[in-house]
């Protein structure tokens, strides 16, 4: 197999004031910085975009000719615009449970375990898990919804039981629940899974999820430039 590399810099000029640029770091900087002020420098870009040979892509009043012009995808063909590129097109709205079939009864008495029936273990978190339960074991939640967590199964003190229960446990080996000990790759994961319009969110604790704020940040940027290019669709929440 032959393999061919070319130098760093290798259209361009390919020493500059007797210094050697193709080839070297300085490739990586603007080659002829002082163009505007010393002719030889101009002389060099001058050469250097002749090369790419204009007359040949342009025509005389500076468009690129219809030849080339026709080579570029058109509608969905095009990158921006390809529908696996657009999850919202792909999107479809989850079975979600009733959420009022999970509430929790706060109790007002003295010694009373507020927020939750202890006799019947039914804490906030363990009827959060009840709830996920059912969205994984329904046919849409099955097929369209992934816990990405950063919590480890074998931290029972840390881990609720939402990732502790047999039905989780077949949820994972099933992919449903995608578990490692890194909040940047659990955020990669969900904002990759929710690009390609599907559903899930993101399991972690107030100590740590605060790692992928920036990470948040970018993602809540592009979803706002997207909203104003009127083809693109908008995809599930990221929670």
């Amino acid at each position: 197999m032959i393999i061919l590399r070319t130098p760093k810099g290798w259209t361009g000029p390919k020493v500059v004031d007797g210094k050697q640029v193709e080839g070297t770091y300085r490739a990586h900087q603007v080659p002829s910085p002082r163009y505007a002020r010393i002719r030889n420098h101009l002389k060099q870009l001058e050469e250097w975009m002749r090369g790419y040979k204009p007359e040949e892509l342009f025509d005389s009043g500076g468009k690129l000719i219809a030849e080339l012009a026709n080579l570029a995808p058109k509608g969905d063909r095009r990158m921006s615009a390809n529908p696996h590129a657009n999850g919202g097109l792909l999107l479809r709205g989850l079975m979600m449970p009733d959420f009022r079939e999970y509430a929790v009864e706060v109790f007002q008495t003295r010694n009373a375990d507020r927020g939750s029936d202890a006799r019947a273990r039914k804490t906030p978190p363990r009827r959060h898990e009840d709830e996920l339960k059912q969205l994984l074991g329904d046919g849409t939640g099955r097929k369209q919804f992934r816990i990405a967590s950063r919590l480890s199964s074998r931290s029972p003190t840390r881990c609720p039981p939402v990732l502790s229960s047999r039905a989780m446990t077949i949820s994972v080996r099933m992919g449903r629940v995608m578990e490692v000990l890194s909040e940047h790759m659990c955020q990669g994961w969900l904002e990759g899974y929710l690009l390609t319009g599907r559903h899930g969110f993101f399991s972690c604790y107030e100590a740590f999820i605060h790692i992928v704020d920036s990470m948040f940040n970018q993602h809540a940027k592009w979803l706002e430039s997207s909203l104003k290019i009127p083809w693109r669709r908008p995809i599930a929440s990221l929670n």
